[in-house]
């Protein structure tokens, strides 16, 4: 069975990877002009959506690398360097940018008719950074039990993304430019320390199975 540690890691990782609190200005710049009702609406759908994008991942990630051949160790490498990356981008404040650039693009593009589907469930949600932890964490957990405890884990996350969605606008106002600055440069120390780990881990394994 899974140990509170391992879940606790695995909650950490997907809340800092997911980012609330960055996704809410995005949201907010995505929704301009609709009522407080279809923010709602848009919100429940968008992270309802990404819910199952990850939770497909967590329950057949594992088995789709098989299929292709990548070994748990080598993903594992290759994950991390990309959730290192994202936390780069997270320090360095060029993920915001980044969102920010595919949502306008979005608006342009859709004129808003499925915000819900892209880009907020993807690839604002549900992005590479996301799937790559989230099928990372369901390789450490490898029994039935352990996945359902991981799918648990997953809702509550994504829960707390709902929440940021709902409330996007008081939590923009409260945490302000520095606010969002200082919050986002924690977390993606935290990432960066967690995706270190994960290259850690995927050497190990890949020295083990040589």
């Amino acid at each position: 069975m899974a140990t509170a540690d391992i879940l606790v890691n695995a909650f950490t990782t997907l809340l800092v990877t997911l980012d609330p609190p960055g996704l809410a200005p995005v949201f907010l710049g995505l929704t301009i002009g609709m009522t407080r009702e279809q923010r709602r609406q848009v919100a429940f759908r968008g992270s309802l959506i990404a819910f199952g994008i990850l939770a497909v991942f967590a329950l057949f990630g594992a088995s789709l690398l098989g299929a292709l051949g990548i070994s748990m160790g080598a993903f594992r490498i290759a994950g991390g360097l990309l959730l290192f990356w994202i936390s780069f981008e997270m320090v360095f404040e060029r993920r915001q940018e980044r969102k920010e650039k595919t949502s306008q693009a979005a608006i342009t593009i859709d004129h808003l008719h499925n915000i819900a589907v892209f880009p907020l469930a993807l690839p604002l949600i549900a992005g590479p950074g996301a799937i790559s932890a989230t099928v990372l964490l369901a390789g450490t957990l490898p029994g039935p039990w352990e996945r359902v405890m991981l799918i648990g884990v997953l809702a509550l996350s994504m829960g707390a993304v709902l929440a940021a969605l709902l409330i996007a606008e008081r939590l923009d106002r409260f945490l302000g430019v520095t606010g969002r600055a200082i919050l986002t440069r924690l977390l993606g120390v935290i990432l960066a320390a967690l995706s270190v780990q994960f290259v850690v881990d995927g050497v190990k394994s890949a020295f083990a199975a040589g």
